[in-house]
């Protein structure tokens, strides 16, 4: 076998890299602490109990069953030996010829220890799914809860961050309250179910077009949610949100969606490391300083004209590197010429509940139910499966028609003692 590229991560790049590598003369392992592909655009789903985890996740081993030039690890890093050419795993070391990093981002909590504690993050299926089980917990206790101030925590969700996975989660928890609450938990008034989203901006949705954001906060406002803008988060301590502008409210429920920070690779040197924690890399997202060891998507940090901070921390970046390098590292099997990085940017989109989207391409806007279809089928294409494709969008049309996402199930592992 030819020569071996180690592939930490299997999220958008590291997945699409192995993909794009497979039969090829190198040997592909591919690392990660799970053994399965995750679609994070889709979390709030999982979240809002609108799907479940096995609709967006699949299989690693069943995506290269039968390539002979793949192998499969299920390791976490924890770090890198440059001169020795390999990796430190939780399971051992593992050498390689080229290191590709991928391994993404994790919540960035800006260093507010209790807001880590208390708050719920969406950046795994684990996670999501512990969202999911706290929404639906709230609403249960409020069912039998006979102390009016405790039955308001728990029906008072709190959003951080207008970005799409706030905007997108607070249009589904405002679906939510619209469509199920009076029908699945009569005990509760709807009007006393209240939603939040906080964002320090002036706007949500600030990647996106002037238009796209008041399109978007006017289909928030539509369906029950309150948009403060102009308002961060400063503490949470379980039951009360501490507001900066000095207000509060009570809540048990806190979902954070506001920013992100890379994951952290032991073993390199501090100046490779930029803001955010990304690892910078030139034109060929090769790290600076090294020769045979890459980066992509969250965890980089690479520059153009365009993009002088940076590229955006989004799947089209990661997918586009990926398959980019892809093709370099085939051209380095010949000895070819390695070609620069040029992000294309194909527009952005979010939506926030039946027939309410926003689109943003080069030179077209729209919203309502067309932007809304198109959310959806970019969405079901972009996943990986014929069978997870199928499942979502039948899923979604079952909801669309009944209104009735038949997922609302509180589902808790259980734990060994021993464990």
């Amino acid at each position: 076998m030819g020569r071996k590229i180690v592939i930490v991560g299997a999220g958008f790049a590291g997945f699409t890299l192995a993909q794009k590598l497979r039969n090829t003369k190198y040997h592909v392992t591919l690392v990660d602490k799970n053994n399965f592909h995750q679609f994070p655009p889709l979390f709030y789903q999982v979240a809002m109990s609108g799907l479940e985890p096995s609709a967006i996740s699949f299989p690693l081993r069943a995506e290269f069953k039968g390539v002979k030039n793949f192998s499969f690890c299920m390791a976490e890093m924890l770090g890198v030996n440059a001169a020795q050419n390999t990796i430190t795993t939780s399971v051992g070391d593992i050498e390689y010829d080229y290191l590709v990093l991928a391994a993404g981002a994790d919540t960035n909590y800006f260093g507010m220890q209790n807001i880590e504690k208390y708050a719920y993050p969406m950046k795994s299926v684990s996670e999501s799914l512990a969202l999911r089980n706290q929404v639906l917990q709230c609403f249960e206790l409020a069912t039998t809860c006979k102390d009016e101030a405790e039955k308001q925590r728990l029906l008072n969700f709190v959003i951080v961050g207008g970005g799409a996975t706030g905007v997108e989660v607070a249009g589904s928890l405002g679906e939510m309250k619209k469509f199920v609450v009076h029908r699945e938990y009569p005990e509760i008034d709807p009007c006393k179910v209240h939603i939040m989203l906080l964002e320090r901006a002036d706007k949500v949705l600030a990647a996106l077009s002037p238009q796209s954001s008041a399109d978007a906060l006017r289909s928030l406002e539509k369906l029950g949610v309150q948009a403060m803008l102009g308002t961060g988060v400063d503490d949470y301590d379980g039951t009360t949100v501490k507001l900066s502008n000095g207000s509060t409210i009570e809540s048990r429920t806190l979902i954070w969606g506001s920013g992100i920070i890379a994951n952290p690779v032991a073993g390199l040197p501090v100046e490779a490391v930029g803001r955010g924690r990304r690892i910078q890399v030139d034109e060929f997202n090769r790290i600076r300083g090294f020769d045979n060891i890459f980066a992509l998507g969250d965890q980089c940090l690479q520059t153009e004209e365009k993009y002088a901070n940076g590229h955006p921390q989004v799947a089209q970046v990661a997918m586009q590197q990926a398959r980019h390098l892809a093709y370099n590292l085939r051209l380095m099997l010949r000895e070819g010429p390695l070609t620069p990085f040029k992000y294309h940017d194909k527009g952005s989109m979010a939506t926030i509940g039946r027939h309410l989207a926003v689109v943003d391409l080069k030179h077209v806007h729209y919203n309502g139910f067309l932007a809304w279809v198109t959310w959806l089928l970019v969405h079901i294409m972009s996943l990986v499966g014929v069978k997870n494709k199928f499942m979502v969008f039948w899923d979604w049309m079952w909801e669309y028609f009944t209104y009735d996402a038949s997922l609302r199930l509180i589902i808790r592992p259980k734990v060994k003692n021993n464990q």
